[in-house]
């Protein structure tokens, strides 16, 4: 086993290459805007680019939804159920008052179907048939939804019910829902893809999907809109130029119209005043590591996840990586085992810091180079 003592290294022009010709961007303060609470998130790094009362306790309303669809999309996942199977819809379901797909009382639809009408119409009659046949009751369903809300980190937000009605304690913030979209397009990109479907039909009824963003910026792709009078206006938004995706959510805005336009504000401040860069990808090496007593005498170090940093246009060259290594490493060597830190700054900030790993096991070399090893660790 290798030391705990470590030492730091500092290296730039080998971990990170700087990016030629470029000056960095003055960055404004994010747009002011009149909803409840909002947050412009990244997807890939997770860095915030602005907020307003992100934690703050809001009504949802049909932003709900998106936590119906992941508890779908999870027991899709888990061979539970099927996009084929055939729910017969209950008067309970049928009944359900707001907004609708029109299924019918004992008929049978799709679980495809309802999700598209859930998705796609904001239908409530919808949302409840998939608790029905998800968890046998919505309450049951609720019971579901706060657990993988618990599971995903979203620690402020507390369902009632599958469709976002007003119900007491029925409560999540800005920061949540970006967190739970976020899981959704990471997740289930098969899945994620009906965000984007602009319009859907069932029972002979065409409803258009009420996200007017879907028509104004050819980069938005999703996610879903939300209305009762206690939350206001409502909207959930993602889009990618460059690469770059972007995740938008703005609560409790005084029409339709404000929600969209808020939306379109957030998005064109993000990617008009910052990038998305992947510095080291999962599984490639970082840096090598002298390694003592093993069967070869180098290891590759990298990461488990793919490491993303979000910055100011023009500030890539200004990046500094900054490895944090034990004094020695002695094999074994398994790719379970931490073998230091990387940190990544802009300059005084740092922005990510992850762990790095052996990219592959490395055994005990023969008993001459063990013995070797050990008289050269005396100097060491």
């Amino acid at each position: 086993m290798f030391r705990c003592v470590r030492t730091v290294l500092t290296i730039t022009t080998l971990l990170i290459v700087p990016a030629l010709g470029q000056s960095q961007m003055p960055v404004p303060t994010a747009p002011q805007l009149g909803a409840r609470g909002y947050i412009l998130v990244d997807h890939h790094s997770g860095q915030i680019l602005a907020a307003k009362n992100e934690t703050e306790s809001l009504e949802p309303a049909s932003i709900t939804k998106l936590m119906t669809a992941y508890a779908a999309f999870r027991a899709l996942r888990d061979a539970q159920i099927t996009l084929e199977d055939s729910v017969l819809i209950s008067e309970t379901a049928w009944r359900t008052p707001g907004s609708r797909m029109f299924i019918e009382v004992n008929t049978r639809v799709t679980v495809a179907e309802l999700l598209q009408g859930m998705i796609v119409q904001s239908g409530n009659d919808a949302s409840v048939a998939l608790a029905e046949y998800l968890a046998g009751t919505e309450d049951t369903f609720a019971q579901v939804m706060n657990q993988y809300a618990q599971e995903l980190g979203m620690l402020s937000t507390h369902y009632r019910n599958s469709t976002g009605l007003p119900a007491e304690g029925h409560m999540t913030t800005a920061a949540d829902i970006a967190r739970l979209a976020n899981a959704i397009i990471s997740e289930f990109p098969e899945y994620y893809r009906w965000y984007s479907q602009r319009e859907f039909t069932y029972n002979g009824i065409t409803q258009k999907n009420r996200n007017a963003l879907l028509w104004r910026d050819p980069s938005v792709d999703g996610m879903k809109t939300g209305m009762t009078d206690a939350a206001g206006y409502c909207l959930v938004s993602s889009a990618t130029r460059d690469d770059m995706r972007l995740v938008a959510v703005v609560l409790g805005t005084k029409s339709s119209t404000a929600r969209a336009n808020d939306s379109q504000s957030l998005l064109n401040y993000g990617f008009r005043f910052f990038e998305t860069r992947l510095l080291y990808p999962a599984g490639d090496s970082v840096t090598e590591a002298k390694v003592w007593k093993g069967a070869t005498d180098t290891a590759s170090l990298g990461v488990k996840q793919d490491i993303y940093v979000t910055i100011p246009r023009g500030s890539y060259d200004q990046l500094q990586a900054q490895l944090n290594l034990p004094v020695q490493i002695v094999a074994p060597l398994d790719a379970t085992t931490q073998l230091g830190t990387l940190r990544v700054n802009l300059a005084e900030e740092t922005l990510t810091e992850a762990n790095l790993f052996a990219l592959n096991a490395i055994g005990q070399g023969s008993l001459w180079q063990r013995a070797r090893d050990s008289v050269l660790l005396l100097f060491e």
